[in-house]
């Protein structure tokens, strides 16, 4: 008798879902300012009230206020924005950024957005001159101290993220609204507000707080009824029968939930959906995940016994199109940092109970066929893999991680639960966490995790300890010594340490004086409806209302570091290559090369600063800013109807031999000089403009070293040592909410943002080229086969960077063929786990598809990759976010 077949195969999805999603795909984001309005309305009317009833006043406002629309073929309803897949204006957390950029936002390299010239009057003239001086994002600044500041402005760190919008990242209690519906929520207000001792000094604070509950949802009710309203009016006007029946369901679903507990699974479903809506619609924040998923929502599908599985399969599928109606605007550097338009809202499926039973079920390999059949970059999905989890779901787990989306990326149990232990949670509730964001371990609706709290530049420091405290000429750090005076490794390593100690304090401050402002300025009763402990103390979650609080910054460029000590211990002390003289002249000069001087929105090389030379050689200034507008003296004649994407690569061409004379060549992709291929892989061209041997036989050196990625543990504890010393300077600290920090080893995509703030390391990484992404080894540099590259990731300490770790590994779709592809995918995820790695996630698509989707966008619309934690569109990424893709090692078994 023949083995029974591993791989299932998947079913087509329906012709509405077919359309649902091809109206996303298609979709060209827009900046609306609806929110904004009521907003700004909202404070304008309420200026003599207390932080927490100016939020309940504005929830007020929004609830019952913006225009709602039903999109045709919608099962499940509630949209942020009239057009799909757009976004407003978190106006009341930061808005400097906005009108520099309103003009540029259409063009720039990732993450377009259109606006009305209306909007932008209306930000110019009304919007920010109300605003200047009064929002969260000025009052967080004027907190940190000047040293603090300069460490940001040196690119040390970033903690942009929670500065200039809504922190997120929480798993709010989806399952109590389905169970008990806001009217129960409502009643536990209540109950709370008549055992407030009104003798004690909180006793105002916590009654404000119950007050602005109540305020909120008494809205949230109504914008469930305004939909209901919408539906029915629909419906009467509606000719087709079909569609008319299920505008009729949808309002009596939208009247029922989620006021009052779901029955239904359609009904669990709108309830689950108009909590997520309005959770987004009160601050402008991300990663707000659905957590577990599976575990709270089977109930429903199970105990409904009027729908058949196809159609609870569809209404599952509409849901995870909708996913994707949401958006956010941000920044142009925020935008390059999160490319992809994602808003990292992460499905949890599998896992265990407090006991550690298994509660893999039966909507888990739903939502495993929904992520199939739907294909985009959202909801993210990840899967629980212990000892427990069933083979089956592995298999099926992986059937789909091949179809090529980057999902779902997998967690392992056996580390993240000790690590969640270590940190105070007891074990019970620790066996019950869900993934969230885009790696990080939480704990639904008991855990203010405040995950991605800053993007912390290892690498950065690196290049700092490097240059004894400086920082693009300046002395940002700590005097730790010139390195020509070092004597061994471990000299190294203190001056690393010292220079880690500096600035993870600053951070600290940064992130802690975040936090305050949005405790202070912004707190949030709708979420905090929804959090345990809230309601219990009486306090919102932004002011510590959480039973676990805890701030998680990560860590990037931590295995450029570790290569870059064990390159100077092989090539300096050991092999003596070179000296210590020879290796700083030619670190400081670039090995010769150009140094790009890319900005996001201006590029700008000044001749004679440091900054932009080499050796004794200046770059001749160039201004593109002026040359975009067609102003003379510029030789740039076409430049002034030149997308920024085009000025990007003419630069690039520019600095690799080109001449202002010939940049209507380059703008249609000719270069005439030579050019020559990268060190750091990065798919730029780069060509030396300094011609000296021993640079050149240093780097070559250099690039010649063995780096972490090959299982060769001497290699791998140079990095495994970086990330201690920065996780354990992370979580020596407290945060504003009277929790811990704990550090994350993760990028998102930033370790090609970040890596242009990171000059020439001796890896051969040559100045502001991308960095390594996440705990992955450096592109090209794991030689050895994937067993190899996983082995040395599980030798980094995982379960000390309790805010998770992000390794990114990518397959050729060969690799992955047939029943005997799973099995191995399976022994390999099967054996990382084992040996503690804490996640993976993988790219399952050859490097031809991938260029041919750089050179032919409109025929590849739909071609979603894994970036880093989370996954898009390819042809919405930036290039220099492609290139890095591309760059990845493609591995095979």
């Amino acid at each position: 008798m023949n083995e029974t077949m591993i791989e299932k195969g998947f079913t087509d999805p329906t012709a509405r879902v077919k359309r649902l999603k091809k109206v996303m795909v298609e979709a060209m984001p827009v900046v609306e300012t609806h929110r904004a309005r009521l907003v700004t309305e909202t404070y304008k009317e309420t200026e003599g009230l207390t932080p927490i009833l100016r939020r309940a006043r504005v929830n007020e406002n929004l609830f019952n206020n913006l225009p709602i629309v039903i999109r045709d073929d919608e099962l499940i309803v509630g949209s942020p924005c009239e057009h799909p897949r757009s976004s407003d204006i978190g106006v009341e957390y930061s808005n400097d950024w906005l009108v520099p950029e309103l003009d540029t936002i259409q063009d720039r390299t990732c993450d377009k957005f259109v606006i009305s010239e209306e909007d932008k009057r209306y930000i110019r003239d009304e919007l920010v001159p109300y605003w200047k001086g009064k929002t969260m994002s000025e009052y967080a600044m004027s907190l940190m101290s000047s040293e603090c500041q300069s460490c940001q402005d040196h690119a040390v760190f970033n903690v942009g993220n929670y500065l200039y919008a809504g922190v997120g990242h929480v798993c709010v209690y989806y399952e109590k609204v389905l169970k008990i519906g806001f009217r129960g929520v409502i009643k536990e207000v209540v109950e709370a507000m008549e055992k407030v001792d009104k003798r004690k000094p909180d006793a105002i604070k916590k009654l404000q707080f119950y007050k602005s509950l109540l305020i909120t949802y008494t809205a949230a009710i109504n914008y469930a009824h305004r939909y209901g309203k919408l539906a029915e009016e629909m419906a009467a006007k509606e000719m087709d029968p079909q569609r008319r029946a299920e505008l009729m369901q949808i309002s009596k679903n939208c009247y029922k939930v989620p006021e009052q507990p779901a029955d239904t699974f359609w009904e669990a479903l709108q309830s689950f959906w108009f909590v997520h809506n309005l959770i987004n619609l009160e601050t402008n924040a991300h990663s707000y995940s659905p957590g577990p998923f599976d575990r709270y929502m089977n109930p429903y599908y199970i105990n409904d016994k009027t729908i058949t599985k196809d159609f609870a399969q569809e209404l599952l599928d509409c849901l995870f199109v909708k996913f994707n109606d949401k958006n956010k605007v941000r920044d142009d550097i925020s935008a390059q940092a999160f490319a992809g338009y994602q808003m990292f809202e992460l499905i949890a499926l599998g896992g265990t109970d407090e006991e550690g039973n298994d509660l893999t079920n039966e909507m888990s390999y739903m939502c495993l066929d929904a992520l199939a059949h739907v294909g985009m970059p959202m909801p993210s999905v990840g899967c629980r893999i212990g000892t427990q989890t069933p083979d089956e779901f592995l298999y099926r787990s992986i059937e789909v991680i091949r179809l090529g989306y980057g999902m779902p990326n997998l967690f392992n149990d056996e580390v993240i639960i000790p690590a969640m232990v270590n940190r105070g949670i007891p074990l019970k509730v620790a066996r019950t966490y869900n993934p969230s964001g885009c790696v990080e371990p939480d704990i639904a609706h008991k855990y203010d995790g405040w995950h991605d709290a800053a993007a912390f530049n290892v690498a950065k420091v690196m290049d700092i300890t490097l240059n004894n405290g400086r920082a693009f000429g300046d002395q940002v750090g700590p005097k730790t010594g010139e390195i020509t005076e070092f004597t061994c490794i471990e000299d190294f390593f203190r001056a690393f340490e010292k220079q880690m100690e500096f600035f993870v304090r600053n951070m600290v401050e940064a992130d802690n004086c975040i936090d305050t402002a949005h405790g202070d300025r912004v707190p949030l009763p709708f979420e905090s409806g929804l959090i345990e402990g809230c309601i219990e103390k009486g306090k919102s979650v932004q002011e510590g209302g959480a039973i676990w609080n805890f701030s998680g910054p990560q860590g990037v460029g931590i295995i450029d570091a570790g290569d870059s000590l064990y390159a100077i211990q092989k090539n300096v002390f050991e092999d003596k290559k070179f000296t210590l003289a020879e290796l700083k002249e030619a670190l400081e000069n670039n090995f010769g090369y150009p140094i790009p001087a890319i900005g996001s929105t201006e590029i700008s090389m000044a001749a004679g600063d440091p900054k932009y030379s080499v050796g004794n050689m200046s770059i001749d200034s160039i201004n593109l800013r002026n040359a975009r507008k067609g102003e003379e003296p510029s030789q740039c004649g076409t430049a002034s109807s030149m997308s920024e994407d085009q000025v990007y690569e003419a630069v690039k061409a520019l600095l690799s031999g080109g001449s202002i004379d010939n940049l209507s060549e380059l703008l249609k992709g000719k270069n005439p000089g030579d050019t020559c291929t990268s060190a750091a892989g990065d798919g730029m061209p780069h060509q030396q403009i300094v011609n000296n041997p021993r640079w050149e036989e240093i780097l070559t050196a250099l690039k010649n070293t063995t780096g972490f990625g090959n299982d060769i543990e001497e290699i791998d504890e140079y990095a495994a040592r970086c990330g201690k010393i920065y996780c354990e300077q992370v979580e020596k600290y407290k945060n504003a909410r009277g929790g811990q920090f704990q550090a994350g080893m993760y990028p998102v995509s930033a370790n090609v943002l970040y890596g242009k703030d990171v000059m020439a390391l001796p890896t051969g990484h040559l100045a502001k080229t991308p960095i390594a992404d996440g705990v992955s080894p450096r592109a090209g540099y794991d030689t050895h086969g994937p067993t190899a590259a996983a082995n040395s990731v599980s030798r980094l300490d995982h379960a000390l960077a309790s805010n998770g770790t992000l390794y990114n590994m990518k397959f050729l779709p060969a690799a992955l063929a047939g029943d005997k592809g799973i099995k191995n995918m399976a022994s390999l995820i099967r054996s990382y786990f084992e040996r503690k790695g804490m996640h993976v996630q993988f790219n399952v698509v050859d490097r031809d598809t991938l260029i041919d989707a750089q050179e032919h966008p409109d025929e590849h619309k739909d071609l979603v990759v894994r970036v880093a934690g989370y996954s898009a569109h390819f042809t919405r990424l930036a290039k220099e976010t492609q290139d890095n893709i591309i760059a990845r090692t493609e591995m095979n078994f």
